[in-house]
């Protein structure tokens, strides 16, 4: 069968005040549960996107093999294979569940444990009814463990607006955040290394895929990676974390602009501009964290530093913050549901494959870095800002769409073409840090401190001058990975 569910974090002192508030109608019931998670030495079932338990219930043990696209954020939909068994041994004898798990079954051991306290509830709400779970407890594997607080959602029958509905009435309550990691996603992290920064990875994507479908996908992957990203600033004042988090927020800003024809819907332009507030938060410590990197004297990087605490502050406030929080709900909700996708008016593109809509979106953005990049060392800064920013979506919509693009001479081109986006993105990012250095050590009082000058030397900005008109001319020479 498939469930539908939508996952939330929360501090436990936040699920104490829940429990003590309790906005569901009824008192829970209370069960205490032991998870088995199984998977080969080599992880062959989490690689595939596959799961593997044997949970324990009381004196209950129910297996359930679920299947995802390891994409989705807070909401999830995933197909799920249960059966009840008597012991804490896989059985695989269903010629189904044996042809998902392939040859996997022989090699199967226990990897890790997930012990939870379980307050469920059912909730009725109009035609909706949604089993509440809300788990204390935590992740143990080998001779690690980490505490688990979460909330769950499963929608059992309506509408699955429902859920989302659910979770504001909780937010009120409590602060949560929009949870990104399944159960077993958090023991395979519990036995790698130490979570830090999360880079952008491939989305999957295929041929048949409809444009709405694409920026579907795509857009839970940009979330995902900066909720991941978010959780790590969390703990530690991460400079790459941030630097991650920002980025994937600047993806999905661009992901929507590439793809504003796809959409007549006012939540659009909402969700565009409180993605925009939000990226803008982090940009101070961004660049405080560049001009750190650049600092050459002992005076600058200490006053440096200082602005620093109290930008990451800034940051952590407004993460925090009720605004924040909101976005995420509100943007995992309108992609997930996606009802933006029944306007009759935009039923032709809509149904576009995604190949020939990426392919239209290549043409536009290489159109505009082309003609942007023409007389590039003689331009003022706002014209160079722009071919940034054109450059920017250009590269964001060719890696985006890469998996579209599988013949062995398209993937060659696509690389070639990646290297030289990144050549010129890195020069013209580099000439913006020049730009708006003097202003934002003015911002910080920060001008006549020794060396500060050093940040926008005009002999910098001259080789990076020409740094940038060859890297443009380089990437117009760049052979086309789309045509």
């Amino acid at each position: 069968m498939q469930e539908t569910e939508l996952k939330l974090e929360l501090l436990q002192s936040g699920a104490r005040s829940l429990l003590k508030k309790n906005p569901f109608g009824s008192p829970p019931i209370i069960l205490q549960q032991t998870s088995i998670y199984f998977d080969t030495p080599g992880w062959d079932l989490s690689k595939r996107g596959l799961s593997l338990r044997i949970r324990q219930s009381g004196n209950e043990r129910i297996q359930t093999v679920k299947a995802g696209d390891g994409v989705a954020a807070g909401s999830f939909t995933r197909e799920e294979w249960e059966r009840p068994v008597a012991g804490d041994t896989p059985i695989l004898d269903d010629p189904q569940i044996r042809d998902l798990l392939a040859d996997a079954g022989p090699k199967l051991a226990a990897l890790f444990e997930v012990h939870v306290k379980r307050h469920r509830w059912n909730v009725s709400d109009q035609d909706a009814t949604i089993e509440v779970a809300l788990d204390l407890g935590k992740v143990v594997a080998a001779d690690r463990e980490a505490p688990l607080c979460e909330i769950e959602f499963e929608k059992k029958a309506g509408s699955p607006k429902a859920l989302f509905a659910l979770a504001r009435k909780v937010d009120l309550i409590t602060p949560t955040h929009v949870g990104v990691l399944s159960k077993a996603e958090r023991g395979y992290h519990l036995l790698g290394t130490a979570p830090g920064a999360v880079k952008a990875a491939s989305t999957p994507l295929t041929s048949e895929m409809s444009a709405a479908t694409a920026f579907a996908h795509i857009a839970a992957a940009c979330l995902k990676q900066f909720r991941l990203n978010e959780t790590v600033l969390g703990w530690s004042r991460d400079a790459e974390a941030l630097h991650q988090a920002r980025v994937s927020l600047r993806r999905l800003r661009s992901l929507c602009s590439i793809c504003k024809s796809l959409f007549h819907d006012s939540r659009f332009d909402h969700l565009r501009e409180e993605l925009k507030w939000l990226a803008s938060e982090f940009g101070d410590a961004r660049n405080i964290d560049v001009m750190i990197d650049r600092a050459s004297s002992e005076a600058l990087s200490s006053r440096l530093h200082n602005a620093r605490d109290d930008a990451y502050a800034a940051v952590e406030t407004s993460l925090s913050s009720v605004r924040a929080r909101s976005l995420m709900i509100d943007a995992t909700e309108w992609i997930s549901i996606r009802d933006w996708r029944t306007d009759q008016s935009s039923d032709t593109l809509h149904g576009q494959s995604a190949r020939d809509f990426a392919s239209g979106v290549f043409d536009k953005f290489w159109k505009k870095v082309v003609k942007g990049g023409n007389s590039l060392i003689d331009a003022d800064d706002e014209t160079r800002h722009k071919l940034r920013i054109a450059a920017k979506k250009l590269r964001y919509a060719a890696e985006f769409f890469e998996p579209l693009y599988k013949s062995k001479a398209e993937a060659k081109r696509h690389r070639r073409f990646i290297e030289a986006m990144e050549d010129l993105q890195d020069q013209l990012g580099s000439l913006n840090d020049l730009a708006t250095a003097p202003d934002m050590l003015a911002a910080l009082w920060l001008s006549d401190v020794a060396s500060a000058k050093d940040l926008y030397s005009a002999e910098d900005k001259s080789k990076l001058l020409k740094d940038a008109a060859e890297a443009h001319d380089a990437l117009v020479n760049t052979r086309r990975f789309w045509r």
